[in-house]
């Protein structure tokens, strides 16, 4: 077989290749959302303001923080009750306008998203287009034999001019199918993009509308406290005392892990204490991520990591439990949410394999385990807290608190959980710190 030949051969088989690809890459049809320059010019306008609207939310936010944390400092008596019910009220609906933002911002990046599908949707179809007309040129080559094309080129220098067309034709169908080939990886993350963006907006709307119930609760609480104390300080005092939970109940109150599985709080106050002690995160904030009732309803450790993982993650999660002397097949992970984005965290900190891998020597460090396990308290709780001094939980801003929560939960998607799973963590670590001071003091 000579050169010619072969290249023909060649060609022969992308041929039938791209037959196959291109039952792969069937175009989807998409609304036309605007051209591209009108659409970033008003995306970064959009983002701009609402960037700006919720950092003066943020602040007005941490203000009424403030006015409800000097209310407890000057005392328990009626009126101060009466005025941190008020901050909570305001600040809750703060919090209500903060969602609100996030959503539309979030409709903003569904929307962004939908044009980058389009966008993508159109350049695949010309280059399918520009590759079916070569291939067209590329078959016409085919049929004219060697001794056809010598003969209309008597002179060999034309001769191999038209063999080097042919060579050229045949490298261009090469660049076309792996443009293709990259164009459809480009537009499965962006469709991916918009699965996550869709479950985020969902989440916050949840979030949104148990927000508007606590409100009405805070509502409720405080015309229920005036009516049984009629406004007098005395039958005020004697209901405080009367349920103010002791510090005995507190140590014997049953702590949910976030993973799975339950202990006394006052033993998960130990491991959050080792924790807090090795990297400067607050025993409550760690406390706050690892309980249950902060993950917002995450399905969490009940399916198989054949099932939950994504592919690149399997072989680590098989080498840690291969470390670890376990079973990889019994070992449960969360699993994918409704939109098909994968699950595969474990154990009560929720780690992914390849997070994992980055903190468990430091993990290992503080806890003296080699290696350390997922499924260890004591580990877990020690990466959940490198987890957040990495992401700026050690500082003593709310704010900064609010943000390492968020970006424990939803990496560089933080901003979408800022005022759903940010603030539902500091919220509750604010309970925590109340009740490690009753059962330290």
């Amino acid at each position: 077989m000579n050169a010619k030949q072969k290249y023909f051969q060649i060609a022969r088989v992308i041929c039938i290749s791209l037959g196959l690809f291109w039952l792969a890459l069937s175009p989807v049809a998409l609304p036309m959302l605007g051209t591209p320059a009108a659409f970033a010019a008003e995306d970064e306008d959009e983002r701009a303001r609402l960037e700006a609207e919720l950092k003066e939310l943020e602040a007005q936010m941490d203000q009424y923080e403030d006015q409800i944390a000097s209310y407890k400092k000057q005392g328990g008596s009626l009126k101060n009750e009466i005025s941190s019910l008020n901050s909570k009220v305001a600040k809750l609906n703060l919090q209500i306008q903060a969602i609100t933002l996030t959503i539309r911002e979030l409709d903003r990046k569904i929307s962004d998203t939908k044009f980058k599908i389009q966008s993508t949707e159109a350049t695949l179809q010309s280059h399918r287009e520009s590759l079916a007309a070569l291939l067209r040129n590329l078959h016409a080559s085919e049929q004219e034999g060697l001794l056809s094309v010598f003969l209309k080129n008597p002179k060999l220098s034309d001769f191999f001019s038209d063999m080097n067309g042919v060579l050229a034709l045949q490298n261009n169908v090469r660049v076309e199918i792996e443009e293709i080939s990259g164009l459809h990886e480009q537009l499965t993350e962006e469709q991916g993009q918009l699965l996550l963006a869709k479950a985020d907006a969902q989440t916050a709307k949840a979030y949104q509308d148990a927000q508007k119930k606590q409100v009405d609760s805070v509502k409720a609480q405080k015309n229920q406290l005036l009516a049984v104390t009629k406004g007098q300080e005395s039958k005020y005092q004697a209901l405080l005392k009367e349920t103010k939970e002791n510090a005995a109940k507190i140590r014997n109150r049953l702590f949910q892990l976030l993973g799975g599985g339950e202990m006394k709080f006052e033993e998960a106050y130990e491991y959050a204490k080792l924790a807090s002690g090795a990297t400067g995160v607050s025993a409550a904030l760690i406390l706050a991520v690892l309980d249950r009732e902060s993950a917002l309803g995450q399905n969490v450790g009940k399916c198989s990591y054949k099932t939950a993982m994504s592919p690149s993650n399997r072989p680590l999660f098989e080498n840690i439990a291969k470390d670890l002397g376990l079973n990889p097949e019994t070992l449960m992970v969360s699993c994918p949410n409704r939109d098909g984005a994968y699950g595969g965290a474990m154990g009560p900190a929720q780690f992914i394999p390849s997070t994992w891998n980055l903190y468990k020597d430091k993990v290992g460090n503080v806890t003296g385990h080699r290696p350390p396990s997922p499924w260890n308290n004591a580990d877990a709780f020690v990466a959940t807290a490198l987890y957040l001094k990495d992401a700026g939980g050690a500082s003593d801003s709310v704010a900064d608190q609010r943000r390492a929560a968020a970006r424990y939960y939803a990496g560089g998607n933080w901003s979408r959980y800022l005022w759903t799973y940010g603030e539902a963590v500091v919220s509750k670590a604010r309970r925590f710190a109340q009740d490690i001071a009753d059962i330290t003091s």
